[in-house]
C-alpha cells in the first residue's frame, strides 16, 4: 500500500515560531513512516517557504529548497523552485503545525482551500472566529455558554479606567499563547497594559478576572462524533499562567504545574468535558482543538479561549490530555489525518 504524502508545515511569521518548530519535532517523532511519506515545509520568520529534511532546531541552516504551495488545483501540492525551473510534488493532505497569526487565524486554511488539498484542523471560518477572542465570546454566549465580562478597544480608541472593576486582564484580541497579556490590578496600570497588548494586535480585549481554576479539555473529531481527552488543571504558585513564556519549558514552568487528570470532582470533570464539546460545536471546530476554561468554586464553567492548532511539544497540554485518555500522539495524528481525508473518525 502506497504511503500517504503528507505536507507538514511549521515555523511561520508569528511570535510562536519557535514553539511551532518544537511541535513539529514531536509530530515528526510520532509520524508512522510505514503509513506516511512526510514533506517538511519550514516557513521562516520572514515568510520564506523552504522544503527541508526535517524540523530540527537548525533546519534553516540545512539543505533546504525554495518551495511554494500551488493555488492550481491540478498541481494539488508543492512547487519546488530551483535555478529557474520547477518540479511538483502532489500531496494527499497537509498537517499544519503552525500556531498564532497566519497559522491559526484562517490564513493558511484559506490558501489550502484554494489549492484543493485536504488539511488537518478547523476551516477558515472557525479558525478566524476562534482566533478573535471577542467574537468567540459573542458566539459562545449566543449558545448559552458562560464567558467573562469583556470590553474591546479598537485602534486609536481609548477606554476610561474608572469604568472598570479591578483586577482585569488585558490581552491582544487576536494573538496566541500569552504574548502581550497583562494582569491589571490598579487603574493606573491600564493604559500601559493596553499599549503592551497593541504590540501584538491593534484590537485589544479587556476581561474581568475570573476567580477559579484554569482548566483545559482536548477535543478531537467532527460533530457529532467527538472524543475528549482527560481534563487538566493548571496549578499556579503565583501570578498567572503564561504558556510558552518560559526560558526552558521542557524542564517546567517557574509558576505553574499541569495536573492530568485534573484533581476535581467527577461531576465537575463531566461538566467541563460537556462544556468543551458545546464550545467546539458552537464555534464550528473540526479535527482538533483545545478548549480552555475556568472552573469556579461554585462549579460554574466559564470559557477562556479556544486553540484550534494547539501545541504538540513534549510538554504541551493537548497531547498530554489525549495520552491520559489512552490516545498517544501517534494515534491522534492517525485520527486527524483520517478526519481530514474522509470527514469521519479514524
Amino acid at each position: 500500500m502506497a504511503r500517504l504524502k503528507v505536507g507538514v508545515a511549521f515555523g511561520g511569521c508569528s511570535e510562536e515560531h519557535g514553539v511551532s518548530v518544537k511541535s513539529a519535532q514531536e509530530v515528526a517523532r510520532n509520524l508512522d513512516s510505514e503509513k506516511y511519506e512526510p514533506f517538511y515545509v519550514g516557513i521562516t520568520k520572514g515568510g520564506a517557504w523552504q522544503l527541508c529534511d526535517g524540523p530540527d532546531p537548525q533546519w534553516e541552516n540545512g539543505r533546504c529548497r525554495p518551495v511554494a504551495l500551488s493555488p492550481d488545483r491540478s498541481v494539488h501540492g508543492l512547487l519546488i523552485l530551483e535555478q529557474g525551473r520547477y518540479e511538483t510534488i502532489r500531496l494527499d493532505v497537509v498537517l499544519p503545525v503552525l500556531h498564532g497569526r497566519l497559522g491559526e487565524d484562517g490564513a493558511i486554511q484559506g490558501l489550502l482551500d484554494i489549492s484543493g488539498i485536504p488539511y488537518v484542523g478547523c476551516d477558515v471560518q472557525s479558525s478566524a472566529l476562534c482566533m478573535d477572542k471577542s467574537l468567540a465570546y459573542l458566539v459562545a454566549r449566543s449558545a448559552g455558554i458562560a464567558t467573562p465580562k469583556f470590553w474591546t478597544v479598537a485602534t486609536d480608541e481609548t477606554i476610561d479606567p474608572d469604568r472598570l472593576t479591578y483586577p482585569v486582564f488585558v490581552k491582544p484580541a487576536r494573538s496566541g499563547s500569552s504574548f502581550g497579556v497583562s494582569k491589571v490590578s490598579r487603574k493606573e496600570e491600564l493604559l500601559s497594559a493596553v499599549e503592551s497588548a497593541r504590540q501584538y494586535d491593534s484590537k485589544v480585549l479587556i476581561e474581568e478576572a475570573v476567580v477559579g481554576s484554569e482548566i483545559g479539555c482536548a477535543v478531537l473529531g467532527n460533530d457529532p462524533d467527538l472524543v475528549v481527552g482527560e481534563v487538566d488543571r493548571i496549578a499556579l504558585s503565583h501570578s498567572f499562567f503564561r504558556i510558552h513564556q518560559e526560558s526552558a519549558p521542557e524542564s517546567g514552568s517557574d509558576n505553574s504545574t499541569p495536573i492530568v487528570p485534573a484533581d476535581i470532582p467527577a461531576e465537575s470533570r463531566s461538566l467541563v468535558q460537556e462544556t468543551a464539546k458545546a464550545v467546539y460545536r458552537a464555534l464550528g471546530c473540526r479535527g482538533l482543538s483545545r478548549v480552555d476554561m475556568f472552573l469556579k468554586e461554585d462549579g460554574e464553567v466559564i470559557l477562556n479561549e479556544v486553540n484550534t492548532l494547539p501545541g504538540m511539544t513534549s510538554y504541551s497540554r493537548y497531547p498530554r490530555m489525549m495520552a491520559a485518555a489512552g490516545l498517544p500522539l501517534a494515534d491522534v495524528i492517525d485520527r486527524v489525518v483520517s478526519l481530514a481525508l474522509t470527514g469521519k473518525s479514524g
